[in-house]
């Protein structure tokens, strides 16, 4: 017979909460390199590049090869990960690089934040990569 470790009354997220805690990140950190994009109008929001080729095709972008530039993605409302201030986030999971897109989803990031946006989708058309940290 096999036995498993007890959990206590906080179950495998508390678990989970606790190994972030004595590892020195809380949960949201991005490990994941991070770009910035700056939109028309100055404003600014960051996604999480979750795979090598994201990290890849952001850094191509920033040394102004001329490739498909436009960030698209699925919003997360109401959680920041890596772009506060916003309330908001991209989920890295869906993130790509296109060529074009549908105006639905263009805009600034505070038209998302807003909520003039409502699409789950955004894609700043005028975005460009000003940094990829590592």
């Amino acid at each position: 017979m096999t036995t498993r470790p007890r959990l206590g009354r906080y179950g495998a997220a508390g678990a989970i909460a606790l190994a972030l805690a004595l590892a020195g990140c809380a949960p949201g950190d991005a490990s994941n390199p991070v770009a910035t994009f700056q939109v028309a109008g100055g404003e600014t929001y960051r996604i999480e590049l979750a795979t090598p080729e994201l990290v890849d095709h952001a850094e191509r972008l920033l040394a102004g090869e001329q490739i498909a530039a436009i960030p698209l993605g699925t919003v997360v409302r109401d959680e920041a990960g890596v772009n506060e201030p916003w309330s908001w986030h991209i989920d890295p999971a869906t993130l790509e690089f296109a060529e074009i897109t549908i105006e639905v989803c263009d805009g600034l990031p505070s038209y998302v934040e807003d909520m003039t946006i409502t699409s789950d989708q955004f894609c700043p058309w005028s975005a460009q990569v000003i940094a990829v940290e590592r």
